[in-house]
């Protein structure tokens, strides 16, 4: 198994910089629309071989240093009965959004076993094939609660923030449900086998830092802590039993955490407060910046903008070289895009820009 990713996401020093990239198991590659053709993204989830060939494709391909498990943000609502579709060009479609206390009492706990099998029989196929780390994750719960009350994708989150600044009551008990259900969900995946773990707060950028703090923070806090805390505990029983793996396998001692948000610039100090071992940040900010803010004792994760790969080599050569000479250390910097990967980015663009990494 190559550790280089995990050890970088520990800050600890290796040979060569890792690269990944958000939504690398999907919609650019030529090799995903043929498999994919016509199915919904839903469907393909819940076919394990397919969601794991999926999910080693970039592996195969692009020869990226980790990857990423094929599934949806929505998989723990709809695992919890949630009415929801994915529709095409258009993303989560929610039937009945929530509006009131009365709708979030209905949501029920997650039973992973019972409501999710599917994933953890792509996770325990991936595990037998990949030399590679394997990446869970969940979204955050104030992305998710914005799915769920304003229905489908929002440029604005006025539902949402009316909802919480008009219902604080009802705001309260549908993060503390959302907490209770990422957290059951991400630890299931660490049981099933990922090694690696990211939280995805993609709209948490549409707040002031002031209501991200006091709304928002302190349940993206709990998770991370939560899971940490089990995280020790097992590794404390095992050290009890003398059954520590060697240092070079994977058990749930090395499973880091990777905090990711968009349009985070002005938030970063409480946003890197969590109890993880990387902080993720977009493209509007430059990383040396983003790193200081952030603290040094923590891993860093960007920020290529994804559009950049649309572009010639030459230009996409030139900004890496911008970024890397920009970088205040190397020890604990994973290479990423600041997003997902775009639709219409050439293959050979990405395939050339993991060489190119690699080399620096």
């Amino acid at each position: 198994m190559k550790t280089t990713f995990l050890d970088t996401c520990f800050s600890k020093k290796t040979s060569y910089t890792p690269v990944w990239y958000m939504r690398q198991a999907g919609r650019y590659l030529p090799q995903y629309k043929k498999i994919k053709e016509n199915k919904n993204i839903l469907d393909v989830v819940r076919n394990p071989e397919l969601a794991a060939k999926i999910s080693l494709q970039p592996v195969d391909i692009l020869g990226v240093d980790a990857s990423v498990l094929y599934a949806d943000i929505m998989i723990p609502l709809l695992g919890i009965g949630v009415d929801l579709e994915i529709v095409e060009s258009i993303g989560p479609v929610i039937k009945s959004p929530i509006q009131s206390l009365k709708d979030i009492k209905k949501l029920r706990n997650l039973e992973p076993d019972e409501d999710i099998p599917y994933l953890f029989k792509t996770i325990r196929i991936l595990k037998k094939e990949l030399k590679v780390p394997l990446i869970g994750f969940s979204a955050a719960p104030f992305t998710l609660a914005s799915y769920l009350i304003e229905g489908k994708p929002s440029r604005d989150f006025v539902k949402t923030k009316t909802f919480m600044y008009a219902q604080p009551k009802a705001w309260s008990l549908l993060m503390e449900k959302l907490t209770s259900l990422i957290i059951i969900y991400l630890q299931s995946q660490i049981d099933a086998g990922v090694q690696v773990i990211q939280l995805f707060d993609s709209w948490v950028g549409c707040l002031s830092e002031e209501d991200y703090a006091q709304l928002v923070l302190p349940y993206s806090k709990k998770i991370f802590q939560d899971l940490k805390t089990s995280i020790r505990e097992r590794k404390k029983k095992q050290s009890n039993k003398k059954e520590i793996a060697a240092p070079s396998s994977m058990t749930h001692n090395d499973v880091p955490f990777i905090h990711f948000g968009t349009n985070t610039a002005g938030m970063l100090g409480p946003f890197s407060s969590v109890d993880c071992d990387v902080v993720s940040i977009d493209w509007r900010m430059p990383i040396p910046k983003a790193w200081k803010a952030i603290g040094y004792d923590k891993a860093i994760q960007g920020n290529l903008d994804p559009a950049i790969l649309l572009g010639d080599f030459s230009l996409i050569k030139k900004k890496v070289d911008e970024l890397f000479d920009s970088l205040p250390k190397r020890d604990g910097y994973i290479f990423n895009l600041g997003h997902g990967v775009l639709p219409t980015t050439p293959m050979e663009n990405i395939i050339k820009l993991t060489e190119y990494v690699h080399s620096k």
